[in-house]
């Protein structure tokens, strides 16, 4: 039976309901049987599929959108204080919850599986929802990226657990109070929100503080990671630790990955046990990782080892997450949503080594402006392990433009640490400079958090003309 629908949620209204993750919250109570309605800056493909499910999505922001009997507004971080929907909320006196709020609401009552850390929650979160739908445990999801297979970043299951991505960028992941936590990774990240790596720290502190007792805290490889799980040890002895990695002290221990093309065999061992193989259908450690961490999680949720491991093999993938786009002219184009350094270098070093002999050719895309201030010089570093890059301005997203602030400073170092790179201003013009670089064989990456996804399908449609 379907968990009841929070009273506050039974009339919500989303402004920005677009959003990768407002838009999962919508689905899912749209699936609950709540009359969802939202507004968006544009017309898109997840617009139209929350209209399928019965939902009433405005193009543009506008007072009239807000209906009379609305029972919530629910905002994210992004959403301005001056949107004309959050002051007709004010004039009628209807409650203003967060994203976060509204997410922990739907969990209620379930054994909730919530996957942080700075890189890789999209993905192993992704693989923990196949995995338990494999075995037809018919979860509850809600996931920062598309599914390959189903096609869409939420659901609502009729099962027990509730798998959630928990966004660390404005602290939000601190309501949730989950059975299991993964933190696959602490890094210093979302510049606007935290000042140091203190203040980061105390944050995923806070997030595990928040563990129901009797559950249980997985961490990956990660120093920062496992940092945290040093400071939780000495808080929270009603919780169980277990640190995924390499390591001889990995309490599930990656004993072996090998490279097939664009996937990889990965083998594992559970807490001393007997050794564990599966594979997994993207090449890389960084993702060998993410699904070891996912595997333990799953144990800590009553999933037998053998069954989980043999379910992960279902995974296909998630939208942008190195996600193969097409092929013309001999070329591959591959998405990824790499925007973090850390990211950039684990996508960039799987890429190279599925490309093997052929190039690798990048379009990159710096995303937010405090980002590339704090973190230019080292996405520019990244950048030189591909054979050429191009690199596009700055996506600024929620963000205003800082002084002085441009690609120029990623350009820059990674001309520095000898990297061939070309800067393009325009980005309808990528395609044809794509086309003007590219040979037989070579892999064409498009990189970044915003719109340089959009790149992908066009270089194809350019590369595709070129070859009649």
């Amino acid at each position: 039976m379907a968990p009841a629908i929070p009273a506050a949620m039974e009339r919500p209204h989303f402004i920005g309901i677009g959003g990768a993750g407002m838009s999962g919250i919508a689905k899912i109570l749209a699936q609950r049987g709540a009359k969802v309605s939202g507004s968006d800056a544009k017309e898109s493909a997840t617009a139209e599929s929350l209209r399928a499910l019965g939902a009433t999505v405005h193009i543009g922001h506008a007072a009239g959108h807000l209906a009379d009997d609305a029972t919530a507004v629910v905002v994210s971080s992004a959403i301005r204080a001056d949107n004309p929907e959050l002051a007709r909320a004010a004039e009628l006196g209807v409650p203003v919850v967060h994203r976060s709020d509204a997410l922990a609401s739907l969990m209620d009552g379930l054994t909730a599986i919530a996957v942080a850390g700075t890189h890789g929650k999209t993905t192993t979160t992704s693989m923990l929802a196949v995995a338990l739908s494999e075995l037809g445990l018919d979860p509850s999801y809600a996931i920062g990226g598309d599914l390959a297979g189903p096609g869409t970043n939420a659901r609502h299951g009729d099962g027990e657990i509730f798998v959630a991505e928990a966004d660390e960028s404005d602290r939000s992941f601190q309501k949730y109070d989950p059975s299991v936590a993964i933190v696959l990774n602490v890094e210093l990240d979302h510049h606007a929100n935290y000042a140091s790596m203190d203040e980061i720290h105390e944050s995923f502190e806070a997030f595990a503080a928040k563990i129901r007792p009797g559950g249980a805290l997985v961490v990956g490889e990660h120093e920062g990671a496992r940092e945290l799980a040093a400071r939780v040890s000495r808080r929270r002895e009603d919780i169980e630790i277990t640190r995924v990695g390499e390591r001889e002290d990995a309490d599930v221990r990656i004993l072996a990955i090998e490279p097939k093309g664009m996937t990889s065999e990965v083998t594992v061992s559970l807490w001393g046990g007997d050794a564990i193989t599966f594979t997994v259908s993207v090449p890389g450690r960084h993702y060998a990782h993410n699904a070891a961490a996912a595997l333990a999680a799953g144990v800590h949720a009553g999933i037998a080892p053998d069954h989980l491991a043999r379910a992960l093999t279902a995974y296909t993938g998630v939208g942008r997450r190195l996600q193969l786009k097409g092929e013309a002219a001999d070329v591959q184009v591959i998405d990824s949503y790499a925007h973090h350094p850390t990211e950039m270098t684990a996508d960039l070093e799987a890429m190279r080594g599925a490309a093997g002999a052929s190039r690798l050719l990048v379009v990159f895309q710096p995303h937010l402006f405090s980002r590339t201030q704090e973190l230019g010089r080292e996405m520019g570093e990244a950048l030189a392990l591909a054979d050429a890059s191009v690199v596009l301005d700055i996506y600024p997203a929620r963000e205003d433009p800082i002084p002085g602030v441009t690609s120029e400073l990623i350009i820059a170092a990674a001309v520095a640490a000898g990297a061939d790179v070309t800067p393009v201003h325009d980005k309808a013009a990528v395609p044809e400079v794509i086309a003007g670089m590219v040979k037989p064989g070579d892999m064409v990456l498009t990189m970044g958090a915003g719109d340089v996804t959009d790149l992908g399908p066009k270089i194809l449609d350019r590369l595709d003309r070129l070859a009649q």
